[in-house]
């Protein structure tokens, strides 16, 4: 494979480099079938994800090195030569994070129909980028979103605030991407999480440190198709399995009527209903302690004291007492501490109480009944605002944020960045087509082949990942029948993909080709963001803030420098275990849309629009928006110390706070621009000359 793209820093003609990653597609597909031959003779399955894990990063180096350069246009725009259908291929690479990966598939298991929200809502975002943004940024040139609005406005402070916010998006979006690094690394190799997130880190390094946008770009593309294999071979795979179909698209009307039967079947099993009365007894147990949070502490801590004196007392077995002495250690110190995670316990357990443990039923539209009881109405009315809600966040997310619309500053036309968008909502499509398909197929394998299972009988992959990480896998018998109720197993969604090929029971190299593809995700996607953050800092503040007289070769070596900065403390943030990625990515999408979708398009559309309007556009959207995420969210209001959570808004959960902030960031934007003065002719003749030529 190192041979095949040797020569890809050479940019050579389109067609050899059909021809060259056609050459690497049909490489990887050769190793994954030696691998799979391997196994079959017995080769060990850590030896098999070692061997993924180091021939796809392996690659990934490769051509960071080759691409190596120090020249800003090639470091942060990839000399703005990429062909459309490649950048579109980067595109979607960039685009398509751990978050579509691993997490998208999962979040469809567990809500359902909601869940199409993501799919519509980032698939519009794109429309908007096409339409509205990337082909009037390429028509400006330049190299961030910040040169923009500093050149359309003609404001210091403006570069200043797009910057700060560019970094803030980008970070926390990258957190994401190095938690699932972490996680699939775990999965590939064996380590620890911790571990496996700085060892994954190497990989997110290699290309984005040495080779910038020119590096990282043709990265992006290898990473695509070892992504979009990895993702569709298993799922085509699963789909004869269980169809006798190759198209799982097709197959999943079928699919999901035979699912809403077993759903019904299980929401009357008698095995169930015992398992949710226990759910249902803890629940209302936290709920005790609840009413007089000190009380319950004292009490629960002086009876963890007490039974580590009486087995020290009677000389119990070391085993026992270092286990109750741990037990001890992990009961909340303060009350504060303490009401918080009863208050997760409480909401946790109240879940898994419900009808298939909380799951929504997967064809149902939206939870409640619009012609039920006023609290089965108020429901479904909150459950279809969220789903609008959420859906309008992520198409505005997705035309704000740094890192995807700096990508159409790398094509060599107007019309290329709008081709190349075009073609990246082709790319993007194979997976998201797939991803509905797939979840319906996944609950149906969870629900056929381990739920009634009896315990003793249950995969190896099931007591592996428990030992990993039990939040994100656990099996208890709570009713003592030695079978698997499905209120008795926890399955994070983030964990679905990458266990998918086991639990259909497919060869392990397939578990591995997945985990190689999730990989490449979250890599992709982190070296995009860690260049959006060094570009912000060593372009926008140090460059043309505070020493425009810096040398190519200085900005370069100093962006270098602050982008392992940038990574390393991300990924010290990242091994604590902040959420699951789709929320981490969710609230960034928030802020994206709220800071810069008023802005930017003020900036393009509306003459009148001012330094002070965009400069009111971005503080107040962002203001509005971090404020809602913080005072609504119950994680940070604990994190903050500012006991609970505030009434939400119109029942609009807190990742959804875009949209609160894109409308006060439209509303300050007009009302700023239109009391104070207007722009001057050199704004105007910026305008006209991005409408010059219609960007077609």
């Amino acid at each position: 494979m190192l041979a095949i793209i040797a020569t890809v820093s050479e940019r050579p003609p389109p067609r050899h480099l059909h021809r060259r990653y056609a050459l690497f597609a049909l490489s990887f597909a050769c190793l994954v079938l030696a691998l799979g031959l391997a196994e079959r003779h017995g080769l060990p399955k850590v030896w098999i994800g070692y061997a993924f894990l180091g021939a796809t990063v392996l690659v990934y180096a490769a051509i960071g090195i080759l691409c190596r350069t120090t020249d800003p246009a090639e470091y942060f725009v990839a000399g703005r030569r990429v062909p459309p259908l490649y950048n579109g291929m980067a595109a979607a690479a960039d685009w398509m994070s751990a978050a579509s990966f691993v997490g998208l598939a999962g979040t469809l298991y567990v809500t359902g129909y909601a869940g199409l929200a993501y799919v519509l809502g980032w698939t519009g975002g794109f429309c908007l980028v096409a339409l509205c943004l990337a082909p009037y940024l390429r028509q400006f040139g330049q190299y961030t979103i910040a040169d923009f609005l500093a050149e359309r406005f003609g404001s210091r402070a403006l570069r200043l605030v797009a910057a700060g916010a560019s970094i803030l998006v980008s970070f926390v979006y990258l957190v994401a991407q190095i938690y699932a690094v972490g996680l699939i690394t775990t999965r590939l190799t064996g380590l620890g999480f911790e571990v496996g997130v700085f060892v994954g880190l190497g990989g997110v390094l290699v290309c984005s440190f040495l080779g910038g946008m020119r590096a990282v770009t043709w990265t992006q593309v290898a990473q695509y198709l070892i992504m979009i294999l990895a993702y569709l071979v298993p799922v085509i795979w699963l789909s004869v399995k269980q169809t006798g179909w190759p198209l799982p698209q097709l197959a999943y009307g079928q699919q999901l009527h035979q699912l809403a039967e077993r759903e019904q079947q299980l929401i009357h099993d008698p095995a169930e209903l015992v398992v949710r009365d226990i759910h249902r007894q803890r629940a209302e147990s936290a709920a005790q302690r609840l009413a007089d949070v000190p009380q319950a502490l004292a009490a629960e801590q002086a009876s963890a004291a007490a039974r580590v004196t009486q087995l020290k007392r009677r000389e119990a077995p070391l085993a026992e007492i270092q286990m109750a002495e741990k037990q001890q250690a992990a009961l909340p110190r303060t009350p504060a501490e303490a009401e918080e995670r009863w208050r997760r316990e409480q909401a946790a357990e109240a879940q898994l109480a419900e009808p298939l443990s909380g799951l929504a039923p997967h064809a149902q539209p939206f939870a409640g009944d619009p012609a039920g009881s006023p609290d089965e109405r108020r429901r479904f009315d909150e459950s279809r605002r969220n789903f609008i809600a959420l859906m309008l966040c992520l198409m505005v997310g997705t035309a704000g944020l740094p890192h995807l619309l700096t990508r159409y500053y790398t094509t060599t036309s107007v019309a290329g960045a709008r081709e190349s968008v075009a073609w990246s909502l082709v790319f993007i499509s194979l997976l998201y087509l797939t991803a509905p398909a797939l979840a319906v197929m996944l609950k149906v394998e969870v629900f056929d082949s381990l739920i009634g299972a009896p315990l003793d009988q249950l995969p190896a992959w099931i007591r592996q990942w428990q030992r990993v990480d039990p939040g994100l896998l656990s099996v208890v018998d709570l009713n003592g029948d030695g079978r698997l109720q499905l209120g008795e197993l926890r399955l994070h969604p983030d964990l679905l993909m990458l266990v998918m090929p086991e639990l259909g029971g497919l060869p392990y190299v397939m578990s591995g080709m997945v985990a190689a593809g999730g990989l490449a995700a979250a890599l992709s996607t982190a070296d995009g963001l860690l260049l959006s953050i060094s570009s912000a800092l060593s372009h926008d503040l140090y460059y043309k803030a505070l020493r425009p007289e810096a040398t190519h070769t200085r900005r370069v070596t100093l962006s270098k420098a602050l982008l392992l900065v940038a990574a390393l403390v991300a990924a010290a943030i990242a091994a604590s275990r902040p959420a699951d990625i789709l929320a981490v990515v969710t609230a960034a999408f928030s802020i994206a849309g709220s800071t810069f979708f008023p802005a930017l398009m003020g900036g393009v559309f509306w003459k009148r629009a001012n330094r002070a309007g965009a400069l009111a556009a971005m503080l107040t959207g962002l203001v509005v928006c971090v404020l809602y995420l913080v005072i609504c969210h119950p994680g940070m209001c604990a994190l903050l110390g500012l006991g609970g959570p505030a009434p939400l808004w119109w029942g609009i959960q807190p990742a959804s706070a875009g949209v609160f902030g894109v409308p006060a960031g439209f509303a300050a934007l007009v009302i700023a621009s239109l009391l104070t003065r207007a722009p001057g002719e050199a704004s105007a003749r910026f305008v006209a000359g991005l409408r010059r030529r219609p960007p077609a």
